[in-house]
């Protein structure tokens, strides 16, 4: 009787599980950033193997949409990869990741700190020598990403802000890519997420005497950085707080971590 009653009891808690798994269901659709676009993906693929009746939609569009889509609430959630501006009020953040952009050279390169004003000046092609930034006399190497990059537009939108970028540059598609042009380039200097460095390979510069770290990234004393946010009309609810409850979840930031800097820090 004991090991019927034991086998009712598990066979209970089993149907409960699968009931709760079942009952939660639904769709959201997320509209917005094209850096944020491959982890919101990711991060939904992961959600909706564990909930089979969810369907997430994962847009891009750029930030702006994002953000017009919270405001609007033509979509559940809206994804951005800046920080909103002071006249985009009236709607709800939640800050799933941080990105640093590490700026790299070859680690022979006796250069090891750089204003962000020098920077823009390099990749605006207005500095062509290193002696210029107080380096050996030759010629800057420019490694670029291909236009629309998420990384590209990031650095564009931070450091040369309305400036052209250079033409003359070494355009790589992957960020792999860039780190290995600039590791085999003594004179070449290029930018990366800064979960990717491989400091073996590579030397991070200092900008404005701050090294790119995800310590600086999380105090926002390294500039060249950007939040990951996910917004929504109003506070999270229902499914969507489910969801985005998940992304912050240690599973959801391990996800995260991967590529980028978890906001929940051990």
């Amino acid at each position: 009787m004991k090991k019927l009653a034991l086998l009712a009891v598990i066979g209970a808690l089993l149907l409960m599980t699968v009931s709760s798994f079942a009952a939660l269901s639904g769709t959201i659709n997320m509209v917005g950033s094209t850096s944020v676009q491959p982890l919101a993906e990711e991060l939904a693929q992961a959600f909706m193997a564990k909930n089979k009746g969810v369907k997430i939609f994962v847009q891009g569009g750029g930030s702006g949409a994002g953000i017009k889509a919270a405001m609007t609430n033509s979509a559940e959630i809206g994804n951005s990869s800046r920080e909103l501006n002071p006249d985009e009020t009236g709607i709800h953040e939640t800050v799933i990741a941080k990105d640093g952009i590490a700026i790299v050279v070859h680690k022979s390169n006796p250069v090891s700190n750089m204003s962000t004003d020098q920077l823009k000046k390099i990749y605006a092609g207005e500095y062509t020598n290193w002696k210029q930034v107080g380096g050996p006399d030759e010629n800057i190497v420019v490694v670029n990403r291909e236009a629309g990059s998420g990384t590209r537009g990031a650095f564009e939108e931070i450091v040369l802000g309305k400036t052209p970028n250079t033409s003359k540059c070494l355009v790589q598609a992957s960020t792999g890519a860039v780190q290995q042009s600039v590791s085999i380039t003594k004179e070449a200097i290029g930018y990366i997420s800064l979960g990717s460095l491989d400091t073996k390979a590579v030397k991070a510069l200092k900008i404005d005497g701050v090294e790119a770290t995800e310590k600086n990234v999380l105090a926002k004393t390294y500039k060249i950085q950007r939040p990951f946010l996910m917004l929504t009309k109003n506070a999270p609810a229902g499914l969507v707080k489910t969801f985005l409850d998940w992304v912050l979840s240690p599973e959801g930031q391990k996800i995260v971590a991967k590529e980028y800097i978890s906001v929940k820090q051990k």
